[in-house]
């Protein structure tokens, strides 16, 4: 049954949470009374349907149906989760919980986007104050994983590790502050750096863009990766955090920062940011500012999670609860009728697949093709653990037709069709789908062959097993078009 989250509050941050439910096969149900509301939601949404797919090697479930309401009852029907993204206003903000509270499910998660109210703050004067958490995410919403949950006594256990399991599905990181405080805790940090900047700004010791570089190109790098403690714990050597304590820590006494005092917030300081910003990066647009932050969160995120590191770890994990929910999890006894091509690749087309032109780079045909062929073998029983008792398949030819292009975002899917299965031989022929639409075949002559004197063999029973299955299934198909041409079909 699909879930239904409603969004209170279509900004930036409620339309990254739009985008995030949608995405992930939840129905979202908007209120917000802005007049450009829907245009707005539909430009991030937009953004996240190119970016988003693309962080995961499974496919994510077909995505929700999206409405506008103008009744807030209307957009609280029948929602498990309900997520406020109004103005940082306490007193408006208490307006909208007891609204909410009015016509929602007394079930529901009321999860509150707030930066820097605490949960107590929140609940004053609620009707049920245990319903209402808070759920800080982090801009883009559609990418970035880390939501800090933030709760109080009046929040019962079961509801906090439900709500938790929710954010868990959805590919997020909820990380539970079990005391409240001001800011919560990301925002701490950021609010320290940001007094630093604003006083080098001011003092003349550094540009806008000197500061940015600073980051990116320094620790913001490391931090991404490894965070503060465990990058500090490196660099304390083979001795660890407390050598590093003992070298640095006596430099906390020196006066190298001014965290504790504030330059004036006046219109000199405001004209002198702006100004330095606007040089900075002015000749880009907002949504072209926001399209080249994406494209790089997901390559780092990416990078990250082919070393199963950091945010790339969750990705992972993210990844097995996708496949687990999808016939690409399925093994070959339970996977019913075999007599057409088998699905063995069902993906969106990720940033990091795409050149020059826009469309997918002729390489990730290859690298798709070689995924889905992994499948077929893990179907057969060709998996890693066949591999690690010393056999496995080595391909020895490859053909790839290219027919037509898809671009990032664009979910394709390779059916794969076993023109020969028998002995050592296994000739496969995958065709990529984006639609309806035939974008490339890739044709694969592959050699079962022993790891240990790396010469073709004879498979095991059950690897022949599976074969001779699949092959009584697909005997009725026709041969496929552009087959053999490259590969001398089976005689």
């Amino acid at each position: 049954m699909t879930k239904t989250a409603a969004i209170v509050g279509g900004g930036v941050i409620g339309g990254g949470w739009a985008a995030r439910f949608l995405l992930n096969g939840w129905n979202v149900q908007v209120f917000d009374p802005d007049p450009e509301a829907e245009r707005k939601i539909g430009e991030v949404l937009a953004n996240a349907r190119r970016s988003l797919p693309g962080l995961s090697d499974a496919p994510l479930p077909e995505e929700g149906k999206l409405s506008f309401h103008d009744d807030m009852g209307a957009a609280l029907k029948g929602a498990v989760w309900i997520q406020e993204s109004v103005p940082e206003v306490l007193e408006l903000k208490h307006k909208i919980f007891a609204q909410i509270q009015s016509h929602c499910d007394k079930g529901a998660v009321i999860g509150s986007s707030t930066s820097g109210f605490k949960p107590s703050e929140l609940q004053q004067g609620a009707d049920a104050p245990g319903q209402i958490i808070v759920t800080h995410p982090f801009n883009p919403v559609y990418l970035l994983p880390l939501i800090e949950v933030v709760t109080t006594e009046e929040n019962d256990a079961d509801f906090i590790e439900a709500a938790k399991a929710e954010l868990t599905g959805l590919g997020l990181y909820p990380l539970h502050l079990k005391k409240e405080i001001d800011a919560h805790i990301a925002d701490r940090f950021l609010e320290a750096v940001w007094r630093e900047a604003l006083w080098l700004l001011k003092d003349g010791i550094a540009t806008t863009e000197e500061i940015d570089n600073a980051i990116r190109y320094g620790f913001g790098i490391r931090w991404a990766q490894m965070g503060l403690f465990e990058t500090y714990r490196v660099a304390g050597g083979e001795a660890g955090m407390k050598h590093f304590m003992a070298q640095f820590g006596p430099c906390l006494k020196f006066p190298w920062t001014k965290l504790m005092d504030v330059p004036e917030f006046n219109d000199e300081l405001v004209d002198l940011i702006a100004g330095q910003s606007d040089e900075q990066s002015g000749a880009y647009s907002i949504r072209e500012l926001e399209r080249i932050r994406d494209n790089n969160l997901v390559a780092m995120m990416r990078a990250l999670k082919a070393q199963d590191w950091g945010a790339g770890a969750l990705l992972k994990s993210h990844d097995t609860l996708l496949k687990g929910g999808t016939p690409l999890g399925t093994p070959l006894e339970a996977m019913g009728d075999l007599s057409q091509p088998i699905v063995t690749l069902s993906r969106a087309v990720p940033l990091d697949w795409t050149d020059y032109n826009g469309h997918m780079t002729e390489s990730r045909y290859l690298d798709a093709f070689a995924q889905s062929t992994d499948r077929f073998m893990d179907l057969i029983g060709a998996n890693n653990e066949y591999i690690e008792g010393g056999m496995s398949y080595f391909t020895a030819e490859t053909h790839i037709r290219h027919l037509d292009e898809v671009r990032a975002g664009e979910r394709i899917e390779v059916r794969t069709q076993m023109l020969l299965g028998k002995g050592k031989k296994l000739h496969l022929f995958h065709s990529m789908y984006a639609g309806d639409k035939l974008l490339a075949t890739g044709e694969s002559f592959l050699l079962h062959v022993s790891l240990e004197t790396r010469r073709p063999c004879e498979p095991s029973e059950a690897v022949s097993a599976a074969m001779a299955k699949i092959a009584e299934a697909q005997a009725g198909l026709p041969y496929p078009e552009g087959a053999g041409s490259a590969i001398r079909a089976p005689k």
